[in-house]
């Protein structure tokens, strides 16, 4: 079973402030939590959630799914899900994984948190920083 779809930040912002339900769940690492920051939901009135996808080494998290249960969730209760990682890679397969076992509707956020690397080399063409949504460093 595949997810329910990709989002641009601006759409996942959206359906975070228009659905009292739904919850944003950064996928990243730790150190990448702390390094660039974390998005900011408290506007919505919830917190996002965070449960890495894989660990700082790129080895998979082998409690994910109990650890979004950890977050409130509950399989086939209809809550939106929506993940986010670096630059939108990681992020759909967390959302598969959630949609396999019944989470959601879950979805990915396409550009994810820094977007992919510029012509520069940066990070700094699209994602929900480059899209001024609200974030803050831990």
């Amino acid at each position: 079973m595949s997810y329910a779809g990709d989002l641009t930040t601006q759409e996942a912002w959206s359906l975070l402030t228009e659905s009292p339900d739904a919850i944003l769940v950064d996928v990243r690492t730790p150190g990448e939590w702390k390094q660039i920051g974390v998005p900011d939901t408290s506007a919505t009135g919830r917190e996002a959630g965070f449960v890495p996808w894989v660990n700082d080494q790129g080895q998979p998290n082998p409690s994910f799914i109990s650890d979004l249960a950890a977050l409130g969730l509950e399989p086939a209760d209809g809550r939106p899900v929506v993940f986010l990682c670096r630059s939108g890679q990681r992020s759909i397969g967390a959302a598969n994984a959630a949609t396999a076992a019944g989470f959601g509707p879950a979805y990915n956020v396409l550009d994810g948190f820094e977007g992919p690397v510029g012509p520069d080399g940066q990070r700094n063409v699209s994602g929900w920083k480059v899209a001024n949504l609200p974030w803050k460093s831990l």
